[in-house]
């Protein structure tokens, strides 16, 4: 899999884009994954550019494809990946020199092979936001039995505004005090290594500041993110100073895809996490400031017809994680036209849709969904189809086509 940029965009025009897939797929059998091989590549460059310059480290959660990471750390701007469990960063470490997992770990198993190996040691960095996680390591294999450990600490990047807590909780660290005087315990452990910093920002790259007809909603939405923006800027650089004073950081990393252009305009970041926007699943489209192409999909059978106007997929129930609401939902995207019944949804067995393109499907036919999220698909699939100039190019496995389920 090689990505090229190119001007070409056939996603703007659903009425070629989804049948020429279709077409490209018609011999498969649903349950299917596709991958747009030219609408990855623009996701890939249009992330790049709203990046300006600053390297992007890849968030392997939103991808969960060997192949997409391999391609896209390919491309100039790109650098290590963002895993999201130890056992997983270990494997991708075999072959990439540079991972960091973006959440603190409790596998004992999987640490004691990290500091048993001097290889995936100096491969692998963890994440820590209290001594509790270097009590933890050192319960399961004593300073003086392994290697060093590279360390990361999370800095909390949630926003303490005037309407409480904006943001996910995650970690305690919040204050540039609290980042030095963790940052000071580090250094003072044998066995480990300070290298990094990581914050991420959630309620400014993960949260939509466009939401379809909540106008109001979305500039409330954006005047957090605005005021966030400027708060963590100066919390941020102040604990970086901070940290810089007791340990030489190899990188502070920050972002996501919601986010890569404010996380790029701060100097004190180096680098900047970012996946879900390769793949471009549909919360991406309420954003007001990039668009990124429904690049991964997948295409269910119709099975039954309860009536003229209303359809039932095989399955479908591949809910994203979060609050629970309807944009937690695939959503029907061809034929247009389609939706799902408010007192059933999306179903583990069946998915019934209704609206006026349902009369023309019948038993055999194929309806192509997009995902809320994007990794967390993959996770139903083994493989994507890869299709470029409207035919399959080639079949990349999933993690889970590979035998890997890490969550």
């Amino acid at each position: 899999m090689q990505l090229v940029r190119s001007t070409e965009t056939p996603w703007t025009s659903p009425e070629q884009y989804w049948p020429t897939l279709e077409a490209a797929t018609s011999e498969l059998d649903p349950p299917y994954g596709v991958i747009s091989l030219e609408a990855l590549a623009h996701n890939a460059f249009d992330m790049l550019d709203r990046a300006a310059g600053k390297p992007i480290r890849v968030a392997s959660k939103s991808v969960r494809v060997r192949a997409v990471l391999d391609a896209t750390l390919a491309l100039p701007g790109y650098a290590g990946v963002l895993a999201y469990t130890l056992p997983e960063a270990l494997w991708l470490a075999e072959t990439i020199p540079d991972v960091v997992v973006g959440y603190p770990t409790a596998d004992r198993a999987a640490l004691r092979r990290l500091a048993l190996d001097e290889e995936l040691a100096s491969r692998v960095t963890i994440m820590v936001d209290s001594v509790e996680h270097l009590d933890f390591v050192d319960a399961v294999i004593a300073p003086a039995a392994r290697v060093p450990i590279r360390v990361c600490i999370e800095l909390d990047a949630s926003w303490l505004g005037p309407i409480g807590h904006i943001g996910v909780f995650r970690s305690p660290v919040h204050t540039p005090a609290d980042a030095r005087a963790l940052a000071e315990a580090v250094v003072a452990r044998p066995g480990f290594t300070l290298v990094g910093l990581m914050g991420y920002e959630a309620q400014i790259a993960g949260l939509v500041n466009n939401p379809a007809g909540q106008a109001l909603r979305g500039i409330a939405v954006r005047q957090i993110q605005k005021r966030s923006i400027a708060e963590l800027a100066t919390r941020r650089g102040e604990a970086v100073v901070a940290v810089r004073q007791v340990a030489d950081l190899e990188f502070v990393n920050g972002g996501g895809t919601g986010s890569l252009e404010s996380t790029a305009a701060d100097d004190s970041v180096t680098e900047i996490a970012a996946g879900s926007g390769l793949f471009g699943p549909h919360l991406f489209d309420n954003y007001t400031h990039f668009h990124p192409a429904p690049a991964a999909s997948f295409a269910l059978s119709v099975v039954r017809k309860p009536s003229p106007k209303l359809v039932a997929l095989l399955g479908g129930g591949w809910i994203a994680s979060g609050p629970f609401s309807a944009d937690r939902s695939p959503r029907p995207v061809w034929p247009e036209g389609l939706a799902t019944l408010p007192r059933e949804g999306a179903g583990e067995v069946q998915t019934p849709l209704a609206g006026a393109a349902a009369e023309a499907l019948k038993v055999g036919d194929s309806v192509w969904l997009r995902h809320t999220k994007a990794g967390e698909m993959s996770e139903h699939l083994d493989n994507f189809a890869v299709v470029a100039k409207g035919a399959i190019v080639e079949t990349v496995p999933t993690y889970r086509g590979e035998g890997k389920v890490f969550l």
